[in-house]
């Protein structure tokens, strides 16, 4: 028969399970790392269960972890909406909230912006996670995940955004000395800047081949800020969202007709801690700002 455990222990659980790391997860509670490798070891005596296979590489979850964690989940976020209503609902808004987004959505789009959240909520604290990849919301890499595609499973509850587009583009510097570009077959021809094809984090991003199946970058680059700022300086042709060129006097359109891809952002949040209310309130703001701004993801 199992013994009671501490909640401490099952906060260090959940760490650990989200890390990986025995010593990453004990920095970010700030404890020692012997002090919460004792809590796992307590935990699992309570418990009568092995909750973790230990390697050299670091801690992975058992069966009987991975039953646990998605109720230690459930109990984190269940202890966090009674601290929020026990705060009452003059409280201020107040806590860490993290963003993580796709480079250029979050450098370009969000960043700009978000200082007006942090303005009308003093004591919230916002963290932007701008970079080309994917944000495990189960591990809380992010409390909120920007999207190229609507996640398939999981706790999560995520909302469409905005459908945005993307063309071709170069800048005039560029174009003043390059062959004529009349139609996707000359392409072929011209310096294009693309995605490294293994680090691509979503099929989504795979679009040149829509374009014409003869291209063969010269320039890959696995952020798409990198690769704008290329496009910027001369470098070539590039497929860009159209809202990253917004206002860009220098960068011109080419082949609008026959260029012209669709793709979407989605809003996700874990479904244990989406209705609290500085997650609530980032989301809306979000959503908000895209919708305000909806011209400029239409190219």
């Amino acid at each position: 028969m199992a013994s009671r455990f501490d909640w401490d222990d099952l906060q260090s659980f959940l760490a650990v399970a989200r890390s990986g790391r025995l010593t990453l997860a004990a920095r970010r509670m700030g404890v020692d790392h012997t002090t919460l490798g004792r809590r796992l070891t307590s935990l699992e005596h309570a418990l009568g269960a092995t909750l973790f296979e230990r390697h050299a590489t670091g801690y992975s979850l058992t069966q009987q972890g991975e039953t646990l964690l998605r109720n230690a989940e459930a109990m984190e976020g269940m202890a966090l909406t009674i601290m929020e209503q026990l705060a009452g609902s003059g409280a201020k808004l107040s806590g860490a909230v993290r963003i993580g987004a796709p480079d250029g959505f979050g450098s370009f789009f969000l960043a700009p912006r978000i200082g007006r959240l942090g303005a009308a909520h003093p004591d919230l604290e916002v963290q932007l996670v701008a970079m080309p990849r994917l944000f495990s919301l189960s591990k809380r890499e992010a409390d909120i995940a920007i999207t190229v595609a609507q996640p398939e499973a999981g706790r999560l509850h995520a909302r469409k955004l905005t459908d945005y587009e993307l063309g071709l583009y170069a800048s005039r510097t560029y174009l003043e000395t390059a062959a004529p570009i009349r139609g996707t077959g000359d392409l072929a021809a011209h310096r294009f800047i693309s995605y490294i094809d293994d680090l691509l984090y979503s099929p989504e991003l795979d679009y040149v081949p829509q374009v014409s199946r003869d291209i063969r970058p010269y320039l890959k680059s696995a952020s798409l800020v990198a690769q704008f700022r290329a496009v910027q300086a001369g470098s070539g042709v590039a497929i860009l969202p159209c809202f990253m060129v917004a206002g860009e006097q220098d960068l011109v359109r080419l082949l609008p007709a026959e260029v012209k891809l669709m793709r979407s952002f989605w809003l996700v949040m874990h479904s244990d801690v989406r209705h609290l209310s500085r997650i609530r309130v980032t989301a809306e703001f979000i959503a908000e700002e895209v919708h305000r701004n909806a011209r400029l993801f239409h190219g």
